[in-house]
């Protein structure tokens, strides 16, 4: 079957749209997994939350921007409230204790949401509206406005940890975490403030995503179940490596959903992930060791 042109050029945007998402997802995740070795099963949840303080600060000041900017910091106290309670005694001994931790965090943020806020969706509104001619489509700003929101973020996070004073703490404990300590650095405070901008960069993603969908309890199941695929193939513990595997993955899907429903063009995630895992575990864009 023959793919018009533009189909395949509207399947590219929307795939490096959605890439850009997923990758502000996934490199909180890994970025907290790369530093502290902790498979944060909670992810999607506090992506969840963030979108229902966006849509609680909007509907109080009716602005998405402090909307977006209160959601990420309040995510971010309360991913430092859950390192500092709930996985700083646990640091060190068995890696189950730290996934079954998270996993129980979960599911008692969830349940909290489906409490709270009920099972009806809530609305988050577009702060930038209109539409360009695309082809055939009316495609709105916004979605193109996330794409430069999101490598504006990710841009501003790598420039931390190369330049900033704390970034490069955040390095040295990456490297040798006794050597860090050793040398001054309060490495565990570090790792209270890894954990905070990781569910910072969840809450931020979830508020930019939320005006897509309706904001539920459920939204961050399907997210940060994709965001483990794209650590996995991007490599463990490489944020460039999620970044470049969170592009190709939401691509290949975009392409895959030109000749299969949508639904089923995720089986093609799924694909790549065991790909992965039998011929490159390392990861597809991690440098092979010479």
């Amino acid at each position: 079957m023959n793919i018009p042109f533009d189909q395949f050029l509207i399947q590219t945007i929307n795939g490096i749209v959605t890439g850009m998402i997923l990758a502000m997802v996934a490199s909180g995740l890994t970025l907290i997994f790369g530093i502290m070795d902790v498979v944060n099963f909670a992810h999607g949840e506090l992506f969840m939350l963030g979108a229902y303080v966006g849509v609680l600060t909007l509907a109080a000041t009716g602005n998405f921007w402090i909307a977006l900017i209160a959601a990420t910091l309040a995510i971010a106290v309360l991913g430092a409230v859950i390192y500092l309670t709930t996985l700083r005694p646990l640091i060190g001994r068995d890696p189950l204790t730290t996934i079954l931790a998270t996993f129980g965090v979960s599911l008692v943020l969830q349940n909290y949401a489906l409490w709270q806020f009920g099972p009806v969706a809530r609305k988050i509104e577009e702060p930038i509206t209109g539409h360009f001619s695309l082809f055939y489509l009316e495609y709105p700003y916004y979605r193109l406005a996330i794409a430069v929101l999101a490598v504006a973020i990710i841009g501003g996070l790598w420039l931390f940890l190369k330049h900033g004073t704390y970034g490069i703490w955040i390095r040295a404990t990456t490297q040798d975490r006794v050597m860090a300590q050793a040398m001054g650095i309060p490495v565990p405070w570090v790792l209270t403030a890894v954990f905070a901008i990781g569910a910072g960069m969840a809450a931020a993603s979830g508020v930019l995503f939320g005006p897509l969908v309706g904001v539920n309890s459920q939204m961050g199941t399907s997210w940060v179940l994709r965001a483990f695929i794209v650590v996995v193939v991007g490599g463990m513990g490489s944020i460039s490596g999620s970044i470049a595997a969170a592009i190709f993955i939401s691509l290949l899907e975009a392409y895959a959903s030109l000749w299969v429903s949508p639904a089923q063009a995720v089986i093609v995630s799924f694909v790549v992930l065991i790909l992965t895992l039998l011929f490159r575990p390392t990861g597809l864009f991690v440098p092979t060791p010479k």
